[in-house]
């Protein structure tokens, strides 16, 4: 019998990616939208100790860090929960779920930028340069921004990483100049140093749930670290440079959101940066720098918007892609353009929902939409990691502390509760997405029966 002939081998990615470049990649993709947008609102829910849930949301998301870098560690590919999830559990429409959760997160947290965009940083320029008497909606913009995002991704985008060491850097900038802000007013004995352990709860609630309610908001602006498991087969040495360069890029971005916050508490009473919003740290730069052209910081929170708004919508219509070459939402969503090659029928459907969210949404509860679908997706990571440890990798690999996934499943899942006094609107708009998800996995069933995926392509 004669042998058949082996299809030919796919050539593997270039590794070019070493631990600097790793590093910027993991800072550039925390910093962003979060800070630059939800400032002002985390500060309503807590007051003055507008530090305390930014740092706590840290040392959340520092704990599920170690479940991604183990995971990484012993599959070593471009990964992601998807794959941790099917890996663990073997639950196909659990794994399902858990994709269409991480593609939706990744629509909030666009929608937010949008609103970011057309209602605070591009009304900054306007009206620095065309005056007050240049009326602009604010939703028409943050649409016409979502519209843009997907013309520029149906034409097809491909970014480097060195690309996103020079956004990254304008990213920084703009909070380096808070910090400086900050520290000249300390300096010169300006800003009011006992607002930053006043913690001021609102009617009803207590100490424990105005801490909590704040830390579930500014985890937002602390999400992005997982998404650089994805580059890990473009990495030289995976396995000895994620842990080092994920940990340090967690720490350096902490650093900077604390000291942000606290820079805004010293010079503006909570409830001025509440009032401001999304519009708070231009507010916090026209107060601790009266010089200081407001019209350049705006540019720069434009840039930060924009690069994190193009990166979630591109990574949800490729899920949206993926899960349609898999069979496990109508194949048709996964149709590529003949001449762009991009999966158009995805952009626009990621697209669409997007419009709907900035049209119907504020930028709190997309924030805070995104932050819970990333805290349940967090929860099951946390214990897949420990259910995988009975699948022992043929190399060495890093290994989490075992109180490390225990503690991280424990408080991301309080956060993700009611009980962290999170408000019920994020569940609703959540339950929403998630119930679409619903919808497209039945209509698939009906059409094309029981369907087994590979959850490992599903995650690329």
């Amino acid at each position: 019998m004669a042998e058949a002939t082996s299809a030919p081998a796919q050539p593997e990615l270039k590794r070019a990616i070493g631990p600097k470049l790793l590093l910027f990649f993991v800072i550039g993709d925390i910093l962003g939208t979060g800070v630059y947008a939800l400032t002002g609102n985390v500060a309503g829910k807590i007051g003055g100790a507008l530090w305390l849930p930014f740092l706590i949301a840290f040392a959340v998301a520092f704990l599920t860090a170690f479940s991604y870098l183990e995971l990484v560690g012993k599959y070593p590919r471009a990964a992601g929960a998807a794959l941790y999830t099917n890996r663990a559990f073997k639950i196909q429409f659990l794994t399902f779920m858990v994709a269409f959760a991480v593609m939706s997160s990744g629509i909030t947290s666009a929608s937010s930028a949008a609103l970011a965009f057309g209602r605070t940083y591009l009304q900054s320029v306007i009206r620095e340069f065309f005056s007050d008497t240049f009326a602009v909606s604010a939703t028409l913009v943050a649409i016409l921004f979502i519209l843009g995002l997907a013309a520029i991704n149906f034409r097809g985008v491909s970014e480097s990483v060195k690309a996103n060491v020079v956004l990254t850097c304008i990213e920084l900038s703009g909070l380096l100049i808070i910090i400086v802000i900050g520290l000249f007013a300390v300096l010169s004995g300006d800003g009011d140093a006992s607002r930053l352990t006043q913690v001021d709860p609102a009617p009803g609630q207590g100490v424990l749930v105005a801490i909590t309610s704040a830390t579930a908001l500014a985890f937002f602006a602390m999400v992005g670290f997982e998404d650089s498991v994805n580059m890990a087969e473009e990495c030289r040495d995976p396995v000895r440079i994620f842990p080092r360069a994920m940990l340090w890029g967690m720490v350096v971005a902490a650093v900077i959101y604390v000291l942000v916050a606290i820079t805004s508490s010293l010079l503006i009473p909570s409830d001025e940066l509440a009032e401001a919003g999304s519009s708070a740290l231009l507010r916090v730069v026209e107060v601790g720098a009266p010089g200081f052209p407001l019209w350049l910081f705006s540019l720069i929170g434009l840039f930060a918007v924009i690069n994190s708004a193009l990166i979630n919508m591109l990574m949800a219509s490729r899920l949206v892609y993926g899960m349609a070459n898999e069979r496990i939402i109508p194949k048709s969503f996964g149709t590529v353009h003949p001449f762009r090659r991009t999966p158009w029928i995805s952009i626009v459907f990621t697209s669409g929902i997007a419009i709907i969210l900035v049209s119907t949404a504020d930028i709190a509860k997309l924030g805070g939409t995104t932050s819970l679908l990333l805290l349940v997706v967090f929860t099951v990571v946390n214990v897949a990691v420990l259910v995988l440890r009975k699948e022992k990798a043929d190399h060495k690999h890093f290994r989490a502390p075992t109180w490390a996934p225990v503690l991280g499943a424990v408080t991301c899942a309080y956060l993700a509760s009611p009980l962290s006094g999170r408000p019920w609107d994020d569940y609703r708009i959540a339950l929403y997405l998630l119930g679409a998800g619903v919808v497209l996995w039945l209509i698939n069933r009906v059409v094309h029966g029981k369907v087994e995926f590979d959850a490992e392509k599903l995650s690329k």
